[in-house]
């Protein structure tokens, strides 16, 4: 999950002091959380996201051995440097 804006994060805050307006109970406003580290390893799932694919396609694309993946146990994971090395390759038209 990425970080929050801070204008939604402003927003949020607002929303939650004007519901909170309408209540007896006391206004408490979120803080915004730190920004997490990039993941080294992303699901598949993930890394579609980030290709902004769907996840049959990713799927397949890490079934046919063309997006490079890891199996963990009973998992299967993306490396993050991948996805990027697969979306280079595209680029060069490989």
């Amino acid at each position: 999950m990425t970080a929050a804006h801070p204008d939604v994060a402003a927003l949020l805050a607002q929303v939650v002091q004007l519901l909170a307006s309408h209540s007896h109970e006391p206004a408490t406003v979120p803080q915004p959380r730190e920004p997490t580290p990039a993941s080294v390893m992303l699901t598949v799932e993930e890394a579609a996201e980030r290709l902004r694919i769907g996840r049959t396609t990713a799927w397949n694309l890490v079934k046919s051995g063309e997006l490079r993946s890891v199996s963990i146990g009973r998992l299967r994971r993306v490396p993050a440097a991948e996805v990027q090395s697969y979306a280079d390759q595209l680029m060069r038209g490989n």
